[in-house]
């Protein structure tokens, strides 16, 4: 997963992965740990700034929010530092506090060993490579769809497509997706929830470009807003 700061289509459910992988960390991890990723995780989602990379809390301020002395606060922000998961980018100077920021590509590298525990296509996912089909899961077996025609609208027969791979995820992220402008190469969806655009764009890009390429699209050109 390279270092980059998160903005854009994509950014808030690049957001959601980090905090996954710290998370599964420490569950797999003693108290101790347990506990110093956890007041990282607050302190990422109550502080941090994905734009601009920065962290800016005073240790009084961290150490309210951790319901610890600035004691605590001083030593566990040490140790983050020390396995690289926060990096100094300014340090404290005339009355103004720390600047801190994350480094991506540290808690990567920490956490790698753990992404197999949430499953292989977030593994793939954090490590930029191709996720796979996932075989249909349960025993439950869906009704089949009628095939649109040839002169269907091409979301329509993709999306037929994307229903005979996998019926439980095309109902789950698929369905909702409805085409807004459809010319060539391009097509345009419109996602019910800015979070259900984000999250597609982030973990099923390639899956729907396959499905548009197997409908005869060349070379798609796809966007999802909400």
């Amino acid at each position: 997963m390279a270092q980059a700061k998160l903005m854009g289509r994509n950014a808030s459910a690049r957001k959601y992965d980090i905090l996954t992988a710290l998370g599964v960390h420490a569950c797999r991890g003693d108290k101790h740990l347990q506990r110093l990723v956890l007041r990282l995780i607050t302190l990422i989602v109550a502080r941090y700034n994905w734009q601009s990379d920065e962290l800016c809390v005073g240790q009084r301020e961290i150490a309210q929010l951790w319901s610890v002395d600035e004691r605590t606060v001083k030593r566990d922000m040490a140790r983050l530092r020390e396995i690289g998961w926060l990096t100094v980018k300014a340090a404290a100077a005339r009355g103004r506090v720390t600047v801190h920021g994350l480094d991506l590509d540290a808690i990567a590298r920490t956490t790698e060993a753990d992404w197999a525990a949430v499953g292989p296509d977030y593994a793939a996912r954090m490590r930029g490579t191709p996720e796979e089909t996932p075989a249909p899961t349960g025993n439950v077996v869906p009704f089949p769809r009628a095939a649109p025609g040839a002169e269907a609208p091409i979301w329509d027969r993709a999306r037929h497509r994307l229903a005979g791979e996998n019926a439980a995820l095309c109902a789950a992220w698929f369905d909702g997706l409805k085409m807004v402008e459809g010319d060539g190469d391009r097509l345009h969806l419109k996602a019910p929830t800015r979070f259900h655009a984000d999250y597609v764009m982030t973990h099923h890009m390639t899956r729907l470009i396959h499905a548009l390429r197997s409908e005869g699209v060349e070379s798609p050109s796809l966007t999802i807003t909400a």
